[in-house]
């Protein structure tokens, strides 16, 4: 019989919003995978370095994170292949994601190519979205409001239909595109209902207003909550 594949979400970068089932399993399993970019540590391993026990063999899954390469088919080619000889040799796997494995979670390019015929479980972390509306005390949605995620790489005419559909929206991976998010919040004057949060739950959390980012100074891990209403609540 062979060994049992974990997706574990490990949350947004606070250590404290690891699910406990997520420990039960990271700290019980032979083998951890964990993605990386192709130089420098791993976000991931990061926020749960202190709960694992030091015995564990690991798989780093080094990547480009540039998008034009991303996903990188041959990275998560030959790290399924590393580890179905390990799920194969009875050894139990945990593959780590910030995040929700399954809210553009790394870990589900894995599942595709593995969930034919292996067993596996994806358990659940603290969501990205979840986590930077708590911080921003900003309520996502309610009632019947139409809630869209709108990814900041998006072209700018199809982020205003998109915008212009929502009752709410969160918009994700900003970086270099605050520019233009800027740029189409104002064209449908809704400037003043956003909210600007980079690294949500890490040491490094800033809030700030969205007119004040500079062009260049969003990172990846920012976002921009936006409400019709400014307030879900109202």
């Amino acid at each position: 019989m062979g060994g049992k594949l974990y997706g574990v979400g490990v949350g947004p970068g606070d250590p404290e919003l690891l699910t406990l089932k997520a420990l039960r399993i990271l700290r019980s399993v032979p083998v951890l995978a964990w993605p990386a970019p192709e130089k420098g540590p791993s976000l991931a391993r990061d926020i749960i370095a202190e709960y694992l026990p030091g015995t564990q063999r690991e798989i780093a899954i080094r990547m480009p994170l540039l998008s034009a390469h991303f996903p990188a088919d041959d990275v998560y080619d030959k790290a399924a292949i590393e580890i179905k000889d390990a799920l194969d040799a009875g050894e139990d796997v945990a593959v780590i994601c910030e995040g929700d494995p399954f809210f553009y979670g790394s870990f589900m390019y894995l599942f595709g190519r593995l969930a034919n015929d292996r067993s596996i479980e994806v358990v659940p972390g603290v969501s990205s979205l979840t986590a930077c509306a708590a911080a921003l005390g900003s309520p996502l949605s309610a009632r019947n409001d139409v809630l869209s995620v709108i990814p900041g790489p998006l072209d700018a005419g199809i982020m205003s239909m998109r915008l212009a559909e929502a009752d709410a929206a969160a918009i994700i991976k900003v970086g270099r595109h605050i520019s233009k998010i800027r740029g189409v919040l104002a064209s449908l004057g809704l400037s003043d209902n956003a909210r600007y949060i980079e690294r949500a739950t890490m040491a490094e959390q800033r809030i700030v207003n969205l007119a004040d980012v500079g062009d260049g100074d969003a990172p990846y891990f920012s976002m921009v909550l936006v409400h019709k209403r400014a307030e879900a609540w109202k």
